[in-house]
């Protein structure tokens, strides 16, 4: 008898290659988690055409007072990255360039204070932050495209972040259905590596290999992905579907990030990854104050 499309959802998410969920939780895990609302991870693009702010943290001094800033604002993480990782019109980065534009300013932001991501999608770049100091490595392609990738976060010992990608998008799928198949690949990578489920964050990836109603959707069903049992973090900010809502550019996209961030955060979203972070906590921690008191 064919199934439903909720059964084939839970069907598809649903597999045994999954590693075990019990796992300890990694301790820098721990106390993002720990808190009462969700961890903000505030970005940091050093990079000369990311989508929404390209070029304006390019110089060491620029990106540092950005860390700065939204460390005082009340960020939980920085997450950096030196190669644009947008989903159309990115320029690939050598290794040395891309480490050339991290070198003056990752260990400056680890001094900060807080806990700081690498946001790369080389095994190379990734394990020099992580012996710089980083503390979470941020996949772009769930560790299922540099062969090298999931060795090196074993080896480190530190949390990572999975994100669902695709390298184009396919208007025809049924979205939740291959986020869930992707994320079943990465976790079985992982597990045969040695990464305990207890270091693994999902991400949905909105806005990478989704049509515009695909990254919508990906944010109405995000609690389906719960059923993994791991810690989810979710991305929206000034991501091109607000724009198919509300015609806008990168910049004015303040309103539909939060909008999308509060619709997250409620259904299950542990970690929220924004370039706006006072605004965005802001939001975040009304919205909770409210929900307590019903």
């Amino acid at each position: 008898m064919p199934g439903t499309a909720q059964s084939d959802r839970m069907t598809a998410a649903s597999s045994t290659s999954r590693p075990p969920a019990n796992d300890a939780c990694h301790p820098v895990l721990q106390a993002l988690l720990s808190r009462p609302s969700p961890a903000i991870m505030g970005v940091l693009n050093i990079t000369p055409d990311s989508f929404s702010d390209g070029g304006q943290f390019i110089t060491p001094d620029r990106a540092l007072a950005q860390a700065s800033r939204m460390v005082a604002e009340g960020a939980d993480i920085i997450d950096i990255g030196a190669e644009s990782t947008r989903p159309y019109g990115s320029l690939p980065v050598s290794r040395d360039e891309e480490l050339d534009r991290l070198k003056p300013v990752l260990a400056p932001t680890i001094a900060l204070g807080i806990p700081v991501s690498i946001d790369s999608m080389k095994s190379s770049v990734v394990g020099w932050a992580l012996e710089t100091g980083a503390a979470i490595a941020n996949d772009v392609w769930g560790l299922q495209r540099d062969p090298d990738m999931a060795g090196v976060v074993a080896e480190h010992g530190v949390p990572v972040i999975i994100m669902h990608n695709r390298d184009k998008a396919d208007g025809g799928i049924d979205i939740m259905q291959d986020i869930a198949a992707f994320f079943d690949r990465s976790l079985a990578i992982a597990a045969k590596a040695g990464i305990p489920a207890g270091h693994i964050v999902l991400d949905p990836g909105i806005g990478f290999g989704k049509t515009q109603e695909q990254s919508m959707t990906a944010l109405a069903r995000l609690d389906e992905l719960r059923t993994f049992g791991l810690p989810i973090l979710v991305g929206a900010s000034r991501k091109r579907f607000i724009s198919t809502v509300v015609p806008s550019e990168p910049e004015e996209r303040l309103g539909g990030s939060i909008a999308a961030h509060l619709i997250a955060a409620r259904a299950g979203a542990s970690i929220i990854r924004t370039h706006d972070v006072a605004e965005t906590m802001q939001a975040l921690r009304v919205a909770q104050a409210i929900e307590a008191k019903r």
